[in-house]
């Protein structure tokens, strides 16, 4: 189902599709809780029998997966299980009592904890709330946090609290091949979404449809609502869509709220300068994004599953530019129409 309105955005998702050199790709827009906008191209992988791309085709989304452990730890805190993200994660983490001294959950959350990790060792690159690096340090810590507070894997807490009650069938961490998972990445020399052997949700091995993807920034647009009905505590998506970045950090680096990428005028910012001031994003390795733009009432999904950035591409300005097309298309979609 293609708006009109749509065209643009869905003829520039293509266009990318094919500089990057995507086999699969998929656009998926919901306003006020409907489906305005849905479009899929392409294949599962290069080979000319890989099945059609679909509703029920699913990508690896990559960093995506981190706004699922964004909600436990929000509902972590909702449970009083985590008393502040402003408290030192050695306070939880004992082990890390003095490699992460001064680190608090909020730097873990937003990038700002100055932390690289190698081969399971944790190095300081800078002092906590100084700075800003995108790496996967505070993720790991904030995983096994959640595995130390619950006596589960992520996964297993999240399938509990979130996919289940959801009722999510196309959303979840995979080992094994099936048909409906765009699953070719792991075929790849330079696999660069790591290993898919674990089934804990500590590894980029989260595969989810462009529908439910946008269902699940659809939650955050209403903050917990469903049909009108309240599903989850609204202080819960208050928290991880609101900025949380530290004060201390410099106003041109990145604002985010849990792992969400808030807007902001940062020349590091990944939303487009015309989305609006309210909006917040998701984004991962493969291309896969979910924008939420309240102003609008609208989410935005766009899949991919990228493998590389060919010379020429310029991610920064595709992501930015991407936002922008929506934003264009949700605007026009809008305006009022001339009478017959």
């Amino acid at each position: 189902m293609e708006m009109k309105h749509f065209h643009q955005l869905n003829r520039y998702v293509h266009q990318i599709q094919q500089q990057i050199k995507a086999t699969a790709a998929a656009t998926y827009v919901i306003q006020h809780d409907l489906v305005v906008n849905e479009w899929y191209s392409g294949r599962h992988d290069h080979t000319a029998s890989s099945r059609n791309v679909d509703a029920h085709s699913q990508f690896n989304v990559g960093s995506v997966r981190k706004t699922y452990l964004a909600m436990a730890i929000s509902l972590l805190i909702e449970e009083g299980k985590i008393r502040s993200i402003d408290d030192e994660v050695g306070l939880y983490l004992n082990e890390l009592y003095a490699t992460a001294s001064g680190i608090t959950i909020r730097h873990c959350l937003t990038h700002t904890h100055g932390l690289d990790i190698q081969e399971g060792q944790y190095s300081r690159a800078f002092r906590p709330g100084e700075d800003w690096a995108y790496n996967n340090a505070g993720i790991t810590i904030l995983i096994e946090l959640v595995a130390r507070l619950t006596g589960q894997s992520l996964a297993s807490y999240i399938i509990d609290n979130v996919i289940q009650p959801l009722g999510f069938t196309e959303t979840g961490w995979q080992t094994r091949y099936n048909e409906l998972l765009i699953y070719n990445h792991y075929h790849e020399d330079d696999n660069w979404v790591g290993p898919n052997d674990s089934s804990a949700g500590d590894q980029s091995n989260l595969f989810i449809s462009a529908r439910e993807l946008a269902a699940w920034g659809n939650l955050h647009l209403h903050k917990g609502k469903i049909n009108g009905e309240q599903v989850y505590p609204k202080s819960v998506f208050d928290r991880m869509t609101s900025l949380q970045t530290p004060k201390t950090l410099h106003p041109a680096l990145p604002r985010q709220g849990f792992i969400w990428w808030l807007q902001s005028h940062s020349p590091l910012n990944q939303i487009g300068d015309q989305v609006p001031h309210d909006s917040f994003q998701v984004l991962g390795i493969t291309g896969c994004a979910c924008l939420v733009i309240p102003e609008y009432k609208a989410v935005a999904v766009r899949m991919y599953n990228q493998l590389h950035n060919p010379q020429g591409y310029d991610y920064l300005e595709d992501i930015r530019q991407f936002g922008n097309e929506v934003h264009s298309a949700l605007q026009a979609s809008a305006e009022p129409r001339p009478l017959p």
